[in-house]
């Protein structure tokens, strides 16, 4: 299941449109703001599918019986662009246990790039919920690399797939590389046009360098 929140009608779009606007870029601190705002709506949308059970809590008054959490998911997410939207998701579940991937491109001299994975902080996954989220979901190497790097550790209960910007040649490369029977897709656009060296169009740019300032 594919989840694309930009086809309803949302402050979302408010968000998606300043991140894709060229001249409020130019504000880091907003840029990471946004992105950690769409972390916040993502982790509010997929709180709905998630398990809870009714508990009392005492108020000042009496008893009021509320639905809670049964557990909390697991947040991974891929370095460095994907930490904005992590916050965000630690925004809302805020007991969360966390999982850093640190995966990048490394561009070869013929123009061609490869997908590099150089470290990994999970915590145990096993039979638990996981969030992994990354801000662009372009070619979709980093990602499978990502969740091969996670089921490496455990085998998830489910998994959700989030990413701000998605591409269809991207969000195609992943269900195909990656069993679906326990996976959901949440989105936030899916652009058609990827380029040659896998960069989204119109999509946003390099979220790192935009988020973070650009690396050398």
């Amino acid at each position: 299941m594919v989840n694309i929140l930009s086809n309803t009608h949302s402050i979302l779009n408010q968000h998606l449109a300043e991140l894709r606007d060229a001249e409020i870029q130019k504000d880091n601190q907003r840029f990471r703001r946004n992105l950690e705002r769409m972390g916040e709506i993502f982790a509010y949308e997929i709180s709905k599918t998630l398990e809870y059970e009714t508990k009392e809590v005492v108020t000042p008054l009496g008893i009021a019986n509320v639905p809670m959490l049964t557990g909390y998911p697991v947040l991974a997410t891929i370095l460095r662009a994907g930490l904005p939207v992590h916050a965000g998701f630690l925004n809302v579940f805020d007991k969360s246990e966390n999982a850093f991937i640190s995966a990048y491109r490394m561009h070869h001299k013929d123009g061609s790039f490869s997908v590099n994975m150089e470290y990994a902080s999970i915590p145990e996954i096993e039979g638990k919920v996981v969030i992994l989220c990354d801000t662009m979901l372009a070619s979709g190497s980093s990602m499978v690399l990502s969740y091969k790097e996670l089921i490496a550790k455990g085998k998830p209960k489910h998994l959700h797939f989030v990413s701000v910007v998605a591409s269809v040649e991207g969000i195609d490369y992943v269900r195909k590389h990656v069993p679906l029977s326990n996976v959901t897709f949440w989105v936030g656009v899916v652009d058609e046009e990827l380029t040659a060296q896998s960069y989204i169009v119109p999509g946003l740019g390099d979220a790192g360098d935009l988020a973070y300032g650009k690396k050398h």
